[in-house]
């Protein structure tokens, strides 16, 4: 037995408060993605913005087909040549904008949206 307590789970939300600043538009290349973990009381958002054709969305960190986070490396939501995003475990690939899986595993399936805006050069929670 060990003498240290064990790891506690960390809790998971799923939504996000209004207006909490993620960062500047451009330190998010176009085409091109960023991951964010926000802290809500005592639990944990994951979620990720592309920056696409000069329009933004944010998505649940959350694979539909597995549950899995869609990254395998940190940043690395979309496919090589920034058309698709790519859930790197399974291989399932999704529209940017619309979140729409359009290959793999969960085809006809959806990424969960998180509302993003971008406005004066700022990306915020909407």
């Amino acid at each position: 037995m060990s003498d240290t307590p064990e790891a506690a789970e960390r809790k998971r939300v799923w939504q996000t408060p209004p207006g909490v600043a993620l960062c500047v538009e451009t330190d998010i290349a176009d085409p091109g993605s960023r991951g964010f973990v926000l802290q809500i009381g005592e639990a944990f958002f994951h979620g990720f913005v592309v920056r696409k054709d000069g329009a933004v969305a944010g998505w649940v960190d959350r694979c539909p087909h597995a549950g899995f986070p869609i990254a395998v490396e940190l940043d690395r939501y979309l496919t090589p040549d920034g058309s698709l995003i790519l859930c790197g475990w399974h291989g399932a690939v999704f529209e940017p904008l619309t979140g729409e899986c359009t290959g793999g595993p969960c085809a006809g399936g959806r990424l969960t949206p998180w509302p993003v805006t971008a406005a004066g050069g700022i990306i915020r929670t909407a």
